[in-house]
């Protein structure tokens, strides 16, 4: 097993690491601020070259959920869980469950203090499971009285982002004739894919799955390799896999005018949202434009209508345009603004 990379700062209320009792794997949940209301943030299920990068990833992943959570004004804090495999580590059904169980068991340790949700390598029937061990779980299947699966709220919440990166470029949000490059067509990806094409994009789309092929056929939309999402020319490009896509590297030649999707962290660096400010190109920060599927799960939890909670995701492009607006005033990239009004919200509340 290689050396874990550095851990990031530690500026979380709560984390916790166990060995889970049934499934013997290595399951973290970090509380990074509940000053806004108890922390909200998914499980990611993944595998990491040593255990210690699954905290590393946890601890990041928590804090970005305090500043989309606060900024997306839902009454929660910053959290995260990740369950982490090993290099080769496969799990049978039977593995998996006992995982899940082990987590509900670390969610219910937190007393409240941390929901959970699905995220990367989870899915909603999968909360069903946590949620035998802990009722601070959201996003059940939407057949046993939960939210169900969130994809949709984001990929609408990062459509209407789009919208307003248009009209901030380009004078109009109208997205007939735009041209657009897609990286990672799953839940949300696919689901944005076919929004932009209903709205009228240009679209090239790409992902590691070559299955996904098939969604581009239906969408009319030009396929290339995944090698090549970044330098690919287009008026937007949308990362929507994993995160860390966006090296100083890849920013140097990027052939685009603007970037916005819902992948979390796209940016290997922070400093990569200067280097595309250097380069004129407008950068949404991630954690404002895919905050659709954590509205959708907070407030469908918590009672309101479909219309109700629709009515708020499309309200991610009034906070864009806030952000954009104090990024042009101040003189500073949107990453900047953003972090700013997320910070002020979660110091006001304390």
């Amino acid at each position: 097993m290689s050396n874990p990379a550095p851990l990031p700062d530690f500026t979380h209320e709560r984390v916790t690491t166990v060995t889970g009792s049934r499934s013997g794997l290595r399951i973290t949940a970090a509380l990074h601020s509940s000053a806004l209301g108890p922390a909200l943030g998914g499980c990611r299920l993944w595998t990491y070259d040593h255990w210690l990068d699954g905290v590393a990833d946890a601890l990041r992943l928590a804090q970005a959920m305090t500043m989309k959570n606060a900024l997306a004004d839902i009454g929660a804090g910053g959290g995260k869980a990740v369950i982490a495999l090993s290099p080769g580590d496969v799990l049978d059904a039977d593995r998996r469950r006992d995982a899940l169980l082990d987590l509900g068991d670390l969610v219910e340790s937190f007393g409240g203090a941390y929901v959970t949700t699905e995220d990367v390598g989870v899915t909603e029937h999968d909360m069903a499971v946590v949620h035998e061990q802990t009722r601070h779980v959201v996003g059940l299947p939407a057949e046993d009285g939960g939210a169900g699966e969130p994809a949709a709220g984001t990929a609408l919440g990062v459509f209407v982002s789009i919208e307003q990166v248009l009209l901030s470029l380009f004078g109009s949000a109208d997205i007939a004739g735009r041209s657009f490059v897609i990286s990672g067509l799953g839940q949300v990806g696919s689901r944005l894919a076919r929004r932009l094409a209903d709205a009228g994009a240009v679209l090239t789309v790409t992902d590691i799955n070559p299955s996904a092929l098939a969604i581009a056929d239906q969408l009319g939309a030009t396929w290339i390799d995944a090698d090549a999402a970044v330098s690919t020319p287009a008026d937007v490009f949308v990362p929507a896999g994993l995160g860390g896509i966006l090296t100083a590297s890849v920013i140097e030649q990027l052939p685009v005018r603007a970037v916005c999707g819902p992948a979390n962290n796209p940016l290997a660096e922070r400093s990569g949202a200067d280097a595309l400010a250097a380069k004129g190109i407008l950068y949404a920060p991630d954690y404002v434009v895919n905050a659709g599927g954590v509205i959708h799960l907070a407030l469908t939890g918590r009672g309101d209508s479909p219309a109700e909670v629709e009515q708020r995701i499309r309200a991610i492009g009034g906070t864009l345009s806030d952000v954009l607006g104090l990024a042009a005033l101040e003189g500073i990239t949107p990453l900047d603004a953003a972090d700013r009004i997320a910070h002020a919200r979660v110091a006001a509340a304390r």
